[in-house]
């Protein structure tokens, strides 16, 4: 696996849905991360509801963490609602946090 995928990833888990206290990494909102031939980060994610009203800032702050990476030239961040989100995707660690246990 390419390095920057990590790094991306490690960056992701820095990015906080303003509404929830936990990453989105954590959160299981990225769906997939990964680089093409262009160098050209390619990040695959959803929401926890499609009426999101912070959407926008969410796909900026993704985009910034990602083009931080050294080598990333270009982000393409890519909104889907399949599978829809639910809260199984979280890490333990989220849903520990959030008292889903």
């Amino acid at each position: 696996m390419d390095k920057r995928i990590d790094l991306i990833i490690n960056n992701l888990k820095e990015v906080y849905d303003p509404e929830i206290p936990v990453n989105v990494y954590d959160l299981g909102l990225i769906y997939n991360v990964d680089i093409d031939e262009n160098n050209q980060a390619n990040i695959l994610m959803t929401l926890t509801a499609p009426g999101c009203p912070v959407v926008d800032v969410l796909v900026d702050d993704i985009t910034q963490a990602a083009q931080s990476v050294d080598g990333v030239e270009k982000v393409d961040v890519e909104l889907t609602f399949e599978p829809p989100w639910d809260k199984s995707m979280m890490s333990e660690e989220a849903r520990l946090e959030l008292g889903f246990f």
